[in-house]
């Protein structure tokens, strides 16, 4: 690697480590005001203009706050899971492309940190470490509570694990690629609408979606750290900064998995616009970041709707439904590419389907 591509990475990585930081603590604002609208409240109004250094306020907070760690725990283990939770979460972003290719002072510029033939193992691999900090964090917090959250965080995200992975391989076999970028790509026909959502993946989209919010331990399936019931699961004996990372690593799971489900399935950056020269690529970042906003806020209308499962109809969900329904679209989808190929249907589609 030469020194000029070794600055323009590391530039890379700065800026996305900026961005993501920053979007992770304006999505607890956001969580907040929206929840706050939906059940008629106000929410934080008060720390500058609408409310918005709420999130500032907050960080300085926990930065201060005093860092109280129980006598009976497992010392090391507790320190290490909050950061076993979030460093995994943040490595997501090295592979995950934000956008077309562009030229800055004459050069060629890529809008993804780095990027190889099997990216989307990595953010598989990635992802699923986080669920080691928080069992390490239930286990080494020596409290039932914590202990039972951890407990059903595993069995929560090992059942939910293989569906996730299940929803993509239509996807894949549609594609037939595992490098993100090459499936972005393969979604730029019809006139910037052949999103895999569309082109016969919705059933794949809607198993990969309800999977990611077990994944984040989101509602309705945040029974790890149901407050009504375990006080607040794996996180009960945490506090200050190791509080904020577990909330760190939670919402760069929701960033991550809005991330992936517009790359795998709403075409990426692609989308009316994008085919232009100059500003295309802007165009591009800007609907990525608009589809990426629109998942988010789906998180969060959905915790201000769903109540939460009961842990017997969460496994029964998973392994009962979810799990068949993910077998069924992988056999449809190899079916439809077997029949598309070996009969030669695409002269029957309609012109727009063929981007004429």
């Amino acid at each position: 690697m030469t020194l000029e591509m070794f600055l323009i990475t590391a530039v890379k990585i700065g800026l996305v480590l900026f961005i993501i930081l920053t979007a992770v603590a304006y999505c607890t604002y956001m969580e907040r005001r929206v929840l706050a609208f939906i059940q008629v409240r106000l929410g934080p109004n008060r720390v500058g203009p609408f409310g918005l250094l709420q999130p500032l306020a907050d960080g300085i907070k926990f930065i201060f706050k005093e860092d109280v760690i129980p006598t009976d725990v497992t010392r090391f283990i507790y320190i290490l899971a909050p950061i076993t939770a979030l460093v995994p979460a943040l490595m997501t972003f090295a592979v995950i492309p934000f956008g077309d290719r562009l030229e800055i002072f004459g050069k060629d510029i890529s809008l993804y940190i780095t990027g190889f033939n099997v990216s989307l193992l990595f953010v598989f691999a990635m992802t699923s470490l986080g669920v080691y900090g928080i069992v390490l964090a239930g286990w080494s917090s020596n409290s039932k509570y914590s202990l039972f959250g951890g407990l059903r965080s595993s069995a929560q995200m090992i059942s939910y694990e293989l569906a996730l992975s299940l929803s993509i391989i239509g996807v894949l076999i549609q594609v037939g690629s595992l490098d993100l970028v090459k499936i972005v790509e393969a979604q730029s026909g019809w006139h910037g609408f052949q999103w895999n959502v569309i082109a016969f993946q919705p059933i794949g989209f809607l198993i990969f979606f309800i999977a990611v919010l077990a994944e984040t331990n989101r509602v309705p399936f945040d029974l790890p750290e149901a407050e009504t019931e375990l006080v607040g699961g794996f996180h009960t004996e945490y506090s200050s900064m190791k509080f904020a990372m577990f909330f760190m690593a939670e919402y760069s799971a929701m960033i991550t998995a809005s991330c992936m489900a517009t790359v795998l399935f709403f075409g990426g950056w692609n989308g009316p616009g994008t085919q232009l020269e100059t500003i295309g690529p802007f165009i591009g970042l800007a609907w990525f970041t608009l589809k990426v906003f629109l998942f988010l806020f789906t998180y969060i209308w959905i915790r201000g709707t769903l109540p939460r499962f009961r842990y017997d109809q969460l496994m029964d969900f998973g392994w009962k439904l979810l799990l068949p329904l993910a077998i069924f679209n992988i056999v449809f989808t190899a079916t439809w590419k077997f029949l598309f190929h070996y009969y030669d249907l695409a002269p029957s589609l309609p012109a727009w389907m063929q981007g004429k």
